[in-house]
């Protein structure tokens, strides 16, 4: 059975960065995308990020662009997401997800695409 795991989630204070690392383990699954999404105490889950496997077009949600960056390892089918200049509001439950499917722009946005996701790990930012 096909698993993803987060992990690299921590403490941090504003200012500070995290690199947060998605593995996939179990059988091998045809990736589209990866995606980071998160969710915050009483809100929807969202997206942060997504990485088109082969080619690596990258997307990003307004609010962390130009301080995250999504990246991979086909070698390791492991997924990269470093996060810089953390703020207190991007304090979350950060998920990691794929896709097998095709999307592209604003498509790579949508929960529902997404076929595998992690189970998450919990990014604090202190102000």
């Amino acid at each position: 059975q096909a698993q993803l795991v987060e992990s690299g989630g921590g403490l941090v204070q504003a200012g500070g960065s995290l690199r947060l690392s998605c593995a996939a383990s179990g059988r091998t699954f045809v990736t589209y995308a990866m995606g980071w999404f998160r969710q915050a105490p009483g809100k929807e889950r969202e997206f942060v990020a997504a990485i088109k496997w082969r080619d690596r077009t990258t997307y990003y949600t307004d609010s962390v662009k130009d301080r995250f960056t999504i990246s991979r390892d086909n070698a390791n089918y492991t997924g990269y997401l470093q996060m810089t200049n953390l703020k207190p509001e991007d304090t979350a439950v950060y998920y990691c997800a794929v896709r097998s499917t095709y999307c592209s722009g604003s498509g790579c946005y949508d929960l529902p695409g997404y076929n595998y996701w992690g189970q998450g790990t919990q990014v604090t930012v202190s102000s």
